[in-house]
C-alpha cells in the first residue's frame, strides 16, 4: 500500500468515527454560495478542523466542514467551503477533501465557484457551464508518486467535464428557466487578482472566466475516475474588462444575488445526476 493511500484511509477512518454516510453526488460550494449546504436535509456534519491531517479553510464565507444529507432524496456530500493552495497548501494537499470524498462513495462531482469573468459578453450574475478549464499556471496536484491505488500515472483528460453532467445541466436551466453560459475556465495561483494584462493572457488563450480553484480538483476527480460537472457563478468582470475596482465583497453580494438561480439549478441537477 503506497504512503498516500494509506495516510487517506487514515484521514477517512477519523471521519468516520462522526458518520458512515455514502453519497452518490459531492457537491463543492464557491465563494458565497455556500449557504445551499444549509437548507439540504442534513444528515451529519464534520468541520475540517475536527479531522486530523485533513486542511482547514480560513478563507471568509467558507464554513470550513462537510455537510452530509439528501437532496429531494438523492445521498450527497457537499464541501461547505473549499481550501486553496494560497492558503499555503500544495495543490496536492488542498485537494485531499476531493479525493475523501470518492473514497466515501461518491462517484459524481459537481464543482461551483465564484469566478472572474474574462469574455466580455458576460455579465455579473451570469452562470457558466464549465465546458473545459487550463490549468498550466499552478503546480498538478498529480506531480509526486503516483497513488496507484486511485489511478493511473497518466490520466486522460479529454473528457474532463463530463458530456453527460454538461448535458444535464443545460436541461437543469432550460427547466428552471436560467439563461446559462458556457466557457472555459482558467485556474491561477492567487490570492491576488489579476492585472488587465494577465486577464488580456488569459483571454488570447481562450479562457471565458478566471478563479483561484477547481482545475486542480477536477484533475484529481479526473484521476480516480470520478464523472464531473462544473458551474461558475460570474461575479464580477476581470481586470481591464470593466473599470471598477476587485474585492472579495463584491464576489460575495453577487452570488448570493443570484443564490435563488443557483439552488434551483442545483437541486434539479442533483436529480437528474443522483
Amino acid at each position: 500500500m503506497s504512503k498516500g493511500y494509506e495516510k487517506l484511509l487514515q484521514i477517512l477512518s477519523e471521519i468516520r468515527k462522526i458518520t458512515d454516510f455514502k453519497p452518490k453526488v459531492a457537491l463543492v460550494l464557491g465563494s458565497g454560495l455556500g449557504e445551499y449546504a444549509d437548507k439540504i436535509e442534513i444528515a451529519a456534519t464534520v468541520n475540517y478542523s475536527d479531522v486530523k491531517g485533513l486542511p482547514t479553510s480560513g478563507v471568509t464565507g467558507h464554513k470550513g466542514r462537510f455537510v452530509f444529507g439528501y437532496v429531494k432524496g438523492v445521498p450527497v456530500v457537499i464541501m461547505q467551503g473549499r481550501v486553496h493552495s494560497y492558503e499555503g497548501y500544495t495543490t496536492e494537499e488542498a485537494t485531499v477533501p476531493i479525493r475523501l470524498m470518492k473514497l466515501m462513495g461518491a462517484e459524481k462531482l459537481i464543482l461551483t465557484n465564484a469566478a472572474g469573468g474574462v469574455n466580455p459578453e458576460f455579465a455579473p450574475g451570469d452562470l457558466m457551464i464549465i465546458e473545459d478549464h487550463i490549468s498550466c499556471f499552478v503546480k498538478s496536484p498529480l506531480i509526486g508518486e503516483n497513488i496507484s491505488e486511485l489511478g493511473e500515472r497518466f490520466p486522460d483528460m479529454s473528457d474532463l467535464y463530463s458530456k453527460n453532467i454538461r448535458s444535464a445541466i443545460e436541461a437543469s436551466a432550460e427547466k428552471c428557466g436560467i439563461n446559462i453560459k458556457r466557457g472555459v475556465y482558467i485556474q491561477l495561483s492567487g490570492p491576488n487578482y489579476e492585472t488587465p494584462a494577465e486577464i488580456r493572457m488569459c483571454r488570447a488563450l481562450g479562457a471565458d472566466a478566471v478563479g483561484m480553484s477547481t482545475a486542480c480538483e477536477a484533475m484529481v476527480a479526473k484521476h480516480m475516475g470520478m464523472e464531473i460537472g462544473g458551474i461558475s457563478c460570474i461575479t464580477n468582470m476581470a481586470a481591464g474588462i470593466c473599470a471598477n475596482k476587485l474585492s472579495h465583497e463584491e464576489v460575495s453580494l453577487v452570488a448570493g444575488r443570484v443564490s435563488d438561480s443557483f439552488e434551483r439549478l442545483i437541486t434539479e441537477l442533483v436529480i437528474r445526476i443522483g
